[in-house]
This record gives structure tokens, sequence and C-alpha cells, in this order.
């Protein structure tokens, strides 16, 4: 879990994560939306996926990303727990 927030803690991973759960997108698609070199967001994407973030697959040349939402469900519902549960649980 670690990991997973060290990763969330940056703003153009964040970002990067905004963009890919519109779908999946390439390397270059993504880099595209960044004034930061390709090998900024190549690092960036490594990160995202040692984090389980994000998963790639590879199409001929090109390499494709995709958000892995299962991770971050599990990051949501370790807040929740953290806060005590729903709001429709708790008395007021």
């Amino acid at each position: 879990m670690q990991v997973v927030l060290r990763a969330l803690a940056d703003p153009i991973r964040r970002e990067i994560l905004n963009l890919l759960k519109k779908g999946r997108m390439s390397a270059g698609e993504i880099a595209d939306h960044f004034s930061v070199t390709s090998a900024a967001i190549s690092r960036h994407l490594s990160v995202l996926k040692e984090a389980g973030l994000i998963r790639d697959q590879r199409e001929g040349k090109f390499i494709f990303y995709e958000m892995n939402a299962s991770v971050l469900e599990e990051i949501m519902l370790w807040i929740t727990e953290l806060r005590g549960g729903n709001d429709h649980a708790q008395t007021k």
C-alpha cells in the first residue's frame, strides 16, 4: 500500500490516471498532455505500473496503458474503513 500511496503523491501521475480513466492510451498519447520529456513520462508510467495502478499491453511497436481500478478500489476501501465506515452506517 505504501508503494501505491507514494505513486499517487505525484500530481503528474494522478493526471495520468485521470487520462486513463477515459480509456487506454499509448505512451505517446499520454506524453502529448504534458510539458515534460518523454523519459519523464516513461518513468511516471513505470512507477504507476510498479504500484499496480496501471497495466500495459504491447501491440506492434506501441505499448498501450490502461488503469487497473482494482488497486484503487482497495485503497478506497481502506480509507473508508479508516474513517469509520460509510456515512449511512454512522449515527449522528
